[in-house]
């Protein structure tokens, strides 16, 4: 734990490293650490972001032997490898798997960048990138040295080794100044929006996330960016650094919409994702009836967000900090259900508490009442609910006395209460009191436009709380998911893509061979994607795996002899540049 009395080259210009630092474990989803020639750890993130300044001990043994031979690393499973043999930290080593680069400076290691697996998930992330990972952060260490000496001295609102690694990231990347407007926009992310490098610099530029929740401030979302007369929808995260910010489009850009009209007018609902028209006008809405005191019933099917709307019409009402109170009138028993909206008083009946029992809608006071599957309630308490919205009052079971309340009902179903009303199970004077303002919700197959929309919400929220990384999405299963009849609407799709974020490799794309079976066969189309459609191919009938694979072999050969760069490969192939390495691998075309 020594301190270098004379600064190391890399230290002298330590914020710039570890903002290069932060970056790349955005970039790469793993750990980094940066340590200079004396051993000290310049930048990292995670638990290598402690102690920066401080030299590392003896336990450093892999870091140490790279300084020493300026040789890359590459250790796939820790403390099996010979170098950690008689490490006196290994059985407490949280490391799983390591890659060390040297930064080379006139014949000298100055210092080492390494990727880092603290995970299990990391670790086959690594494994299933390694000459990828490799190659990345050797043109990337390449680049910062090449610039190192020469931009110390620069001044500029953006440094030419920040610049520079920018430029030559596979990423799209935007920098935007603290007045909104594009400062730096690297060719992928030009190539992304469809416009040059004259038309972007400059303008003003505006984020709209396409979710609200406070929860969803950090990962990869879908925005809607918007400049001049024009706007995209872009999937990406957005970090301020410094003054400015930063926007880092994800790799898999799989949305078909090219453009979409910002709803700035519309009011920003949480977990309410939708663009259609249908969904804009419900919002809309929404945002009109809020303020209002009048009841509101909601139809729709099961699972097209019913207590979603309700919440939302509560957090944009004035009673906005008052209490929401929800209840399921089919998921409780008929017996108790009367107790639980009206209370009772101390010995109301045998078993009551001494204490008495203050019901739901008293608890509700000066806030909202919701009432779901209100189709199931009994007729007696329907007359008695109905009583409590006409005299503003409810007597408690037992009570001798009412007691006041001041509550807003909104009630949901997914039944047809006019035809409950002409079987005699529904009251009709209650229905009228309930459906003063009614909405009724699109089921998801009317929702087409916002299927895809929905499946990145979902993506982030499963990704985000099961801590994985986001996927891409192949435009196969898209189309898939927009044939699909969605039975279960929203929880349906939620479970499908929370489901899917768990059986997809770490992070490469979700393509049809992972939909569940009865999905496939719901959707004969989907019936003829195989594993030769990335590569143009419409169809292949009658064609064995072999052969397939074959073609995919012969297609990848040719296009390895056109191209002397693996990211051009890629790009030709329509497939990412892990997935190709993997497939090079796999055909043993390595020599190619």
């Amino acid at each position: 734990m020594v301190i270098a009395d004379v600064p190391s080259v890399l230290m002298q210009i330590q914020p710039t490293i570890q903002r290069f630092a932060r970056m790349l474990a955005s970039v790469l989803q793993l750990e980094v650490e940066i340590v200079d020639e004396n051993l000290c750890r310049v930048a990292g993130t995670g638990a290598y972001g402690r102690y920066l300044g401080r030299q590392q001990g003896s336990s450093s043994r892999l870091l140490r032997y790279v300084l020493e031979s300026k040789q890359e690393k590459i250790v796939t499973h820790s403390r099996f490898d010979p170098l950690c043999e008689g490490c006196e930290s290994k059985e407490s080593c949280r490391e799983k798997a390591f890659l060390g680069t040297p930064v080379i400076l006139q014949d000298r290691c100055v210092g080492v960048i390494s990727l880092i697996a603290v995970t299990h998930e990391q670790q086959e992330h690594i494994n299933d990138n390694l000459q990828a990972f490799s190659d990345y952060v050797r043109h990337i260490s390449t680049i910062f040295v090449s610039k190192l000496l020469e931009d110390q001295k620069s001044s500029g609102s953006i440094s030419k080794i920040f610049s520079t690694m920018i430029e030559n990231m596979d990423q799209g990347v935007l920098v935007i100044d603290e007045d909104n407007r594009i400062q730096f926009a690297n060719n992928t992310a030009l190539k992304i929006l469809g416009v040059v490098q004259n038309n972007m610099i400059g303008k003003s530029i505006r984020f709209r996330p396409l979710t609200f929740e406070s929860n969803f401030t950090h990962g990869h979302m879908q925005h809607i960016i918007s400049w001049d007369d024009k706007s995209e929808i872009i999937i990406g995260q957005l970090h301020s650094v410094q003054e400015r910010q930063l926007f880092l489009m994800a790799f898999h850009q799989s949305h078909t919409s090219s453009t979409i009209t910002p709803g700035g007018d519309d009011p920003h609902i949480e977990q309410l994702v939708g663009e259609c028209r249908v969904m804009r006008q419900l919002k809309r809405l929404i945002g009109r009836i809020a303020p209002s005191p009048s009841s509101v019933l909601i139809v729709g099917e099961s699972g097209t967000g019913k207590e979603v709307v309700a919440r939302a019409i509560h957090k944009l009402s004035e009673r906005q900090n008052k209490p929401f109170i929800a209840i399921n009138c089919a998921a409780i028993p008929e017996q108790l259900l009367e107790s639980e909206l009206f209370g009772y008083v101390k010995g109301a009946f045998t078993g009551a508490s001494v204490n008495g029992k203050v019901g739901l809608i008293q608890a509700a006071n000066n806030g909202t009442l919701f009432l779901d599957e209100i189709g199931d309630m009994p007729l007696m308490l329907q007359a008695k609910l109905l009583r409590a919205i006409e005299a503003r009052e409810i007597l408690p079971i037992g009570a001798s006395s009412p007691v006041p309340v001041d509550i807003r009902i909104i009630s949901a179903t997914h039944q047809n209460l006019n035809q409950f009303i002409s079987e005699g199970k529904f009251r009709e004077d209650l229905y009228y009191r309930l459906n003063v303002i009614p909405l009724t919700l699109p089921p998801l197959r009317e929702r087409q436009d916002d299927i895809e929309l929905l499946v990145h919400y979902f993506l982030h929220l499963h990704t985000r709380r099961l801590g994985l990384v986001y996927p891409g999405i192949s435009p196969e299963v898209v189309a898939v998911l927009k044939r699909h009849r969605w039975p279960g609407n929203l929880r349906e799709l939620s479970n499908l893509m929370e489901y899917l974020v768990n059986v997809v490799p770490s992070g490469e794309v979700i393509d049809s061979v992972l939909l569940p079976p009865n999905l496939v066969s719901n959707n004969k189309e989907s019936e003829r994607v195989n594993i030769v459609s990335s590569f143009g191919l419409s169809s292949v009938e009658d064609t064995s795996g072999t052969a397939l694979e074959e073609m995919e072999k012969q297609m990848i050969r040719e296009a390895l002899s056109r191209h002397s760069s693996k990211k051009q490969v890629a790009d030709e192939l329509g497939i990412g540049i892990a997935t190709l390495y993997r497939k090079i691998k796999k055909y043993e075309l390595l020599s190619a």
